[in-house]
């Protein structure tokens, strides 16, 4: 198990929007599905638009800059123009705080 780190608090992010996190260092973007947090790096793979900032679809975040399409979960490229996947973080909830495992 990874590093625990308290990134925000439930009430922070309603559901189906996403937030930026710094956490050591990295970009994370933070997604709140129906209740369900996930999170995957920010930066998209194709050309590093800020994922944080891109439209749901359930439980898919489309990039705001060219239209590559991720899954939250695992961050699987589900669209070009993409190629790589993005890293994905395990999300913790204690009660109202979320934690990212890195």
């Amino acid at each position: 198990m990874g590093n625990l780190i308290e990134v925000a608090k439930t009430d922070d992010l309603d559901p189906g929007q996403g937030m930026l996190l710094e956490v050591e260092g990295k970009e994370i973007a933070l997604f709140n599905c129906d209740g369900t947090y996930y999170a995957i790096d920010n930066e998209c793979t194709h050309v590093g638009g800020p994922l944080c900032e891109g439209e749901m679809e359930g439980d898919v975040v489309i990039c705001p800059w060219h239209g590559a399409e991720y899954n939250i979960k695992t961050g699987e490229v589900l669209c070009a123009p993409a190629e790589k996947p993005a890293k994905s973080y395990k999300v913790h909830v204690e009660g109202n705080r979320i934690k990212i495992e890195v």
